[in-house]
Parts: structure tokens; sequence; C-alpha cells
């Protein structure tokens, strides 16, 4: 069984900054991606951003230049550094892995439970 847990939205005033945190905790083998995707009531959900187990990075459109995604050494946590924030930014932030979970491929991918950011002000 793996968990998602996923830490650091608030309020913020626009122009500012916000870093969120995903960690992973389990029977966790091995790690094919982890990421970021949001969600508002009148959009379906949408990527942020997604890094790859060899660190490749990949943003939405809406984000690129403003977004920095990582994961620390182990990568069992995934940050989404955010700056410049909009208050189109505000939405439901959700952490999105999938990982290895034995040594015959078998994976687990799934979601955290989602952590609110309003950038207004």
């Amino acid at each position: 069984q793996v968990e998602l847990v996923e830490s650091g939205g608030g309020l913020v005033q626009p122009g500012g900054s916000l870093r969120l945190s995903c960690a992973a905790s389990g029977s966790i083998f091995s790690t094919n991606h982890m990421g970021w995707y949001r969600q508002t009531s009148e959009q379906e959900r949408e990527l942020v951003a997604v890094i790859s187990r060899v660190g490749v990075p990949e943003y939405g459109d809406s984000v690129k230049g403003r977004f920095t995604i990582s994961t620390d050494s182990a990568k069992k946590t995934v940050f989404l550094q955010m700056d410049s924030l909009k208050p189109e930014d505000t939405a439901v932030y959700y952490c999105n892995a999938e990982f290895g979970i034995d040594l015959v491929g078998s994976t687990w991918h799934g979601w955290g439970q989602g952590t609110r950011v309003t950038v207004s002000g």
C-alpha cells in the first residue's frame, strides 16, 4: 500500500510564492514519475508539472517559467515551487505518482488528497 500526503497550500497574494510538497510512503521499489495536477469547479483536472524517473520535467503551458518541479534524492517526495502566482492559479492541487512496488514490474498509480491554493488579495 502506498500513500501520498500533500502539504503547503494556502492563501497568497498575486505575485507571491508557495511551495507544495508531496511525500510518498509505503512499499516503494522504484519511482516511475511524480507530478502535480490541479482542478477547479469550472475546469477538469489539468497537468501542472510532472517529473520522470530520470529527472526530466514537463510543464503545463500556463505555468511554464513560473513553476518548478523537483524531487528529493530518494525520489519519494516531490516539490512544486510556485512563483509569480496569479489569481487563475487558484485551484485544488493534487499530487500524482506511479511507483514500481516489486521486482517483477508491478506498479501502483494514485493520487493524494489535494491541497487548496488560493491566490487573492
